[in-house]
């Protein structure tokens, strides 16, 4: 686990000040939820580089399972996501396009990551 987590699973278990998860609205664990994926892929993807295709971090084997979640969490959020739908899906589709301008053998149009949730891109 990575220290950001370690040290909010270190306070939320001890520090008073951290809010209960409780206490969370849902749609805020859920967009928190998609803006992890979304950050998560991006950098499978290598796009934090000038060049992703030199990236250090670029696995697109991991960025299809994280595309692919993220599609599901937001497909299955749409009712409730209210005015923060039609950015997660932004998102989404972006990191959709990168990941086939990304691969080498693009997959079938339907086939993508996520596509069976979003459709083709």
């Amino acid at each position: 686990m990575n220290e950001s987590l370690t040290g909010m699973t270190e306070n939320m278990n001890s520090e008073p000040d951290v809010r209960d998860l409780a206490e969370i609205p849902a749609i805020e664990v859920i967009t928190r939820s998609a803006v992890m994926l979304m950050s998560a892929a991006a950098e499978k993807l290598g796009l934090s580089e000038a060049d992703p295709s030199t990236s250090p971090h670029l696995d697109l084997d991991e960025a299809r399972k994280l595309i692919t979640a993220l599609a599901g969490l937001i497909q299955a959020s749409v009712p409730d996501l209210g005015i923060h739908a039609s950015a997660l899906r932004d998102g989404l589709k972006s990191l959709q396009l990168a990941f086939r301008e990304a691969s080498a053998h693009p997959d079938e149009p339907g086939q993508g990551p996520g596509e069976k949730q979003t459709g083709p891109v």
